[in-house]
């Protein structure tokens, strides 16, 4: 038997506006979503294979990062600097072999200098080799999803066989800010890094442009074009930018503006629950307690066009009959949202209390009131 229960969200509105249409994008790909919601506002040509150039390192730092976590590195570990690391050809941090150089000096070099030399040296500690490494960016990869991506090198240097897209290019983005917060605000606002008397700028020009871009990552080879990757947190919202294929160093970061500040300031962010409220009571059978609360995991928030919240609503759809036991955390339920008639948002509900089963009398009581049903 499917239960299904309706809740008409009551959200306040004004005016009845078409979808806002994006901006002109002078570029190969690119897309833009809220990170606030996990939507994504408007994107064209994310699902095309393209070289990533530099952005591979926003890769390359998540398993880093791992690394940190799991304490397998430390920041102020002294690495070992290879001939292949110093030799690396391309953007440069300037290691030398004969220089110490800590694995958080990496970090820095690899994010704001892009430099390809940082990458191979953080490689090498982590894995002992880069062509390890590469093989734990590939598993990272798969592991969140991102299915037309495919990594032969720590560095994003030019190679047939190394290839992502705009929206795989996205959730590895969302992923680094999601499961490394502390670690991206250290090191993605950066504006300059001083590394073996050579100073150097951060090549994402937004960190001066806009007081409110944090990062994320440039990329340029000739066949990759001018890419960037930009997010950017005003209030309670966060929006996260890809641009692939851009013309210069600064139209990518007018074109990736455009796309952000389009975001902010044609769609909201309309809160449905908060964290550990409880959406509805769903019936239980054969358990100490006749229902049980379901509630999101967080807080669900859904971006809609500005005006536009009157809109939503939300149906609850649960797999009936629920027997007990029922464990906290357990899915009970998915909220189905819709957007003026259409699906536009789906969200796991879960139990918010346990529920133990009941004695033989009750389990038998019920399992006949479940036959007559």
């Amino acid at each position: 038997m499917r239960a299904s229960l309706v809740l008409f969200l009551c959200l306040a509105a004004a005016a009845h506006a078409a979808a806002p249409q994006p901006p002109s994008i002078i570029g190969r790909a690119w897309l833009v979503g809220d990170l606030s919601s996990g939507q994504i506002l408007a994107s064209h040509g994310a699902d095309e294979r393209i070289e990533p150039a530099s952005l591979t390192k926003l890769m390359t730092a998540y398993v880093v990062f791992g690394a940190l976590r799991e304490k397998k590195i430390s920041l102020g570990q002294q690495v070992p600097v290879s001939v292949r690391a110093w030799r690396a050809p391309g953007s440069r941090m300037f290691i030398e072999p004969r220089r110490p150089v800590t694995v958080d000096e990496l970090i820095r070099g690899m994010e704001v200098q892009s430099g390809n030399d940082a990458c191979i040296a953080l490689a090498e500690a982590v894995a002992g080799s880069e062509e390890v490494f590469v093989q734990m960016m590939n598993r990272a990869a798969e592991r969140l999803g991102l299915k037309n991506t495919r990594f032969v090198n720590a560095t994003g240097l030019p190679d047939a066989k190394h290839y992502s897209t705009a929206g795989d290019l996205y959730k590895l983005s969302a992923a680094l800010i999601r499961d490394f917060p502390a670690e991206y605000s250290q090191y993605y606002a950066l504006k300059e890094f001083r590394y073996n008397n050579v100073p150097q700028l951060n090549r994402n020009r937004l960190l001066w442009l806009d007081p409110t871009v944090d990062g994320v990552k440039t990329g340029h080879t000739e066949a990759a074009g001018y890419c960037l990757i930009a997010s950017s947190k005003r209030g309670s919202r966060r929006l996260l930018s890809v641009l692939l294929g851009g013309t210069s160093e600064s139209g990518r970061a007018q074109e990736s503006l455009k796309l952000l500040n389009w975001g902010f300031q044609l769609f909201d962010s309309v809160r449905l629950y908060g964290p550990g409220d409880a959406v509805k009571s769903l019936p239980v059978w054969k358990g100490t307690a006749r229902a049980v609360k379901v509630g999101a995991q967080g807080e669900l928030l859904v971006t809609v066009p500005k005006g536009e919240a009157e809109k939503l609503k939300a149906e609850l759809v649960s797999q009936q009959p629920l027997i007990a036991p029922v464990a906290i955390g357990q899915q009970v339920g998915t909220l189905r949202v819709t957007f003026d008639g259409k699906p536009y948002a789906e969200y796991p509900l879960l139990a918010l209390e346990s529920v133990a089963p009941a004695g033989l009398l009750g389990r038998a009581w019920d399992t006949l009131r479940l036959w007559f049903k």
